[in-house]
């Protein structure tokens, strides 16, 4: 017996002045169903949800929702048929306290009029507790942590009597035993026959928490297939638009041996992070870094590049012992390293594109101080068409631009400075499957050129993808080293569980 349709929206169009958003998009979710809306950046995603939840007045279709025809005019309208969304920016009160929040603009009145502040705290504690949620719900709001907002937001969507609850990138900022609370959460409402529209560019959550996605390009439907129909290749080609094998990699088995070797590390201690590490890069080789959060991979690349200092250990370039100082003396000998919070250490905000792009070269092409800006705009403008960066100019605040095009500036800023390797620090985070499967080429075509990349990914897939090698680290230790065909989710993740155990075992 098939599942009972709960959405219906079919052949949607949405025009806005000079775009037509969607191209007659139809999308079906059933009750109870965990279901994934992908696409990248500009698909059509937020549109359809915007014309579902009544932010957007669809121009042409229909919206069937359990059962009769609804076309909403404003969100209230779409909550009152049992429609919530929770977005990815939380729009709650941090001073107002949980059950207050809960029951914004619907608090219920006593028989005298007033707010029934006891049912309000007993109907909240009740909701959450019933999510598996223990807190005190007389408390602020602020006092409690993201996932726990996040918890309170899906809570408010429940006690509404939702049949459907959209989550818009709703773990973006969650860490991975917060992400496992929502999930357990989510699996909860599934329970409950309430379904979930689930929104995220993280490929490896879609495939443990959903059942069916429904990928958008370009403002038409792609495909609708289960999960269990899908691999994160096959669902990237049809984000995308290229076949599955235009994306895979082929590896003729690992070419490196004998090859000039560009940076080592031995012997390398820092605090209690980084315990005795050692590893080797070969010229034109893409080495990855696997391991959970807090084994010392971020550390270790900073101390290669010389933001940090070891406490004991070397560091050789190009066969020579270094002592880099500071980031200015690894950039010199050819180094460049894009960092993992890009927003906070790599782009300067309020610069614009071109700023950003050479901030580093200004040395090299100013003289007494004065910037050659004929040969500043030739590089700019050589690598926005080399790295297909959108931008509507060059002199564009690189805060407006999506988080693809900000991360493709960064690579531009150490490219320009012809470096002989680069460090890229979860180099794919936060921005969308299209822009990620363009910087992984651009991976490919570094490496293939020569220059080195030192990739950290928490991301198996990613580091299976692109690396010729991979270094599995737990508690700042090299556990194992895997070429090519051995890169695979069960040898990294057994490696670094056997390598739990012993530590257990040690500590005991």
């Amino acid at each position: 017996m098939g599942k009972e349709v709960l959405l219906e929206m079919k052949g949607i169009v949405k025009t806005f002045p000079g775009v037509r958003a969607l191209k007659g998009v139809d999308f079906v979710v059933n009750k109870g169903e965990i279901h994934a809306l992908m696409g990248e950046n500009g698909a059509g995603k937020s549109t359809l949800i915007k014309t579902l939840t009544g932010i957007y007045q669809k121009d042409e279709g229909t919206i069937l929702f359990d059962g009769k025809s609804i076309n909403p005019k404003t969100a209230i309208e779409a909550q009152k048929e049992g429609i919530s969304t929770i977005y990815q920016e939380l729009n709650l009160v941090p001073f107002q306290t949980v059950y207050e929040n809960m029951y914004l603009g619907r608090e219920p009145r006593t028989s005298f009029g007033t707010v029934d502040r006891k049912k309000m705290i007993q109907d909240a504690d009740a909701v959450l507790k019933d999510m598996g949620i223990h807190i005190d719900v007389t408390r602020p709001l602020k006092e409690y942590g993201t996932a726990v907002q996040q918890m309170v937001a899906i809570g408010r969507a429940i006690s509404i009597n939702a049949k459907l609850v959209i989550m818009d990138e709703p773990t973006s900022s969650l860490d991975k035993k917060e992400v496992a609370v929502l999930f357990d959460v989510i699996r909860k409402l599934k329970e409950k026959n309430i379904a979930v529209i689930f929104i995220s560019h993280r490929l490896d959550e879609i495939f443990e928490i959903c059942e069916k996605v429904t990928i958008l390009k370009d403002g038409e439907l792609s495909g609708s297939l289960g999960i269990e129909e899908l691999d994160q290749l096959k669902l990237i080609s049809y984000m995308i638009g290229k076949e599955a094998k235009q994306l895979e990699r082929t590896k003729s088995g690992y070419k490196f041996d004998g090859k000039k070797e560009v940076a080592s590390m031995k012997n390398i201690h820092q605090g209690v992070r980084l315990n005795g590490i050692g590893i080797d890069i070969k010229e034109g080789e893409v080495l990855g870094l696997a391991g959970l959060l807090g084994s010392g991979r971020t550390e270790l690349a900073k101390v290669l590049f010389g933001a940090t200092q070891p406490d004991k250990g070397e560091i050789f370039w190009m066969g020579e012992e270094k002592h880099f100082k500071a980031p200015s003396d690894a950039i010199k000998v050819g180094m460049g390293f894009c960092t993992e919070d890009r927003k906070v250490e790599g782009i300067i905000p309020h610069l614009s594109v071109k700023e950003n792009m050479t901030i580093a070269l200004l040395p090299k092409i100013s003289k007494f101080g004065v910037v050659n800006k004929k040969e500043q705009d030739k590089v700019v403008n050589q690598y926005i068409n080399r790295l297909k960066i959108k931008t509507p100019s060059p002199n564009q605040a690189i805060r407006n631009l999506s988080g693809g095009n900000q991360q493709k500036v960064l690579l531009a800023r150490w490219l320009c400075m012809n470096p002989k390797l680069v460090i890229m620090d979860e180099p794919t985070r936060g921005i969308d499957v299209g822009a990620k499967a363009e910087i992984e080429e651009l991976i490919q075509e570094l490496a293939a050129s020569g220059i080195s990349v030192l990739m950290i990914s928490s991301e198996i897939a990613e580091l299976q993808r692109n690396c010729d090698r991979v270094v599995v680290m737990r508690e700042g230790v090299k556990l194992t080293e895997l070429i090519d065909d051995e890169i695979n989710q069960d040898n990294i993740m057994g490696a670094i569980a056997s390598a739990g155990k012993a530590f257990a075992e040690k500590g005991e």
